[in-house]
């Protein structure tokens, strides 16, 4: 029975000192979590290949977008132009990787604009909740009900369509979706024990709000934000579709706008610039959905 009795005791602590360790360790749980969704982690695998060419790839690819190299339309893989050029023989294989980083830095920009005004807009209203929280979640209402795309025009409109302007456009119609998920967050994580023990002992409550209750909700709030890039680069590309960008500066969706009348006569020209649209925020979605698998403690007990 001794013999016996043993090995059971030290599995048994050996059990428990690994669940020790794995409480330990939440970040570690949560990138396993990530990297066992292969989708997940094909899609950063191919974002980090995407800003990585951003960066890299006009260095070595020395053409500038905006010289005319060769005849207009020159179809894709003539005289050495991998994705052939435009109506002004324009190189688009230069435009697009000039774009990367202009539409990436649209996306992200927005992104944290987004994320900026809706955390303070719903943590405050989380928090304090009373008439703070009625007035700040009509406002949220109001903004979110509003034409996003008609909104964003106007703005660009009244305020020229340079880089900067699209960027606060942008931010300025997509926060509310982030405002009402923090908003959600605070009420649930105010109310408990933590909290309240912290409240008791005299923490101030922008204390509480920062340093206490949004670190806690932070988790769908990430994965908000990596769709929000996502949302950007769509904006953007269909703003400048519709002619309200900056001609000066090549994005993805410049490239598309300059050339939409020919898409009927030469097709490439948007095609290969839409296409790295779609693979761009297809992959953002697809990591945002691995953050949220990865971040979701009940997925994680799963």
């Amino acid at each position: 029975m001794s013999n016996f009795s043993k090995p059971t005791d030290s599995s048994t602590s050996q059990a428990g000192s690994q669940t020790i360790e794995r409480a330990r360790h939440p970040a570690a749980d949560a990138l396993g979590m990530f990297v066992k969704n292969r989708a997940a982690a094909v899609a950063l695998f191919v974002l980090v290949l995407i800003v990585v060419a951003g960066i890299v790839g006009p260095i070595v690819y020395e053409t500038d977008p905006y010289d005319m190299v060769w005849a207009p339309f020159s179809p894709p893989g003539q005289e050495g132009f991998l994705f052939g050029t435009d109506y002004l023989g324009r190189d688009i294989l230069a435009g697009i990787l000039h774009g990367t980083r202009v539409s990436l830095l649209v996306g992200l920009s927005a992104a944290l604009m987004t994320v900026f005004i809706g955390v303070t807009v719903g943590a405050l209203a989380g928090f304090f909740r009373g008439w703070v929280e009625e007035l700040l979640m009509r406002i949220t209402e109001f903004f979110q009900v509003l034409p996003t795309l008609l909104f964003s025009m106007v703005i660009v409109a009244l305020f020229g369509p340079t880089l900067t302007v699209i960027t606060i456009a942008i931010g300025a119609v997509s926060w509310p979706a982030v405002a009402r998920i923090t908003r959600a967050e605070f009420l649930r994580i105010r109310e408990l024990e933590y909290v309240t023990a912290s409240r008791a002992s005299g923490t101030r409550n922008a204390k509480l709000m920062f340093s206490v209750i949004l670190p806690n909700a932070l988790p769908p709030i990430i994965v908000q934000a990596a769709l929000m890039v996502g949302s950007a680069i769509l904006f953007e590309a269909g703003l400048s579709f519709l002619g309200l960008t900056d001609p000066n500066i090549v994005s993805w969706g410049q490239i598309i706008g300059s050339n939409r009348p020919y898409i009927l006569d030469a097709s490439y020209t948007v095609t290969f610039p839409g296409v790295a649209i779609f693979v761009t925020v297809l992959c953002l979605s697809l990591v945002g959905d691995g953050l949220n698998d990865a971040l979701n403690p009940k997925l994680r007990q799963r």
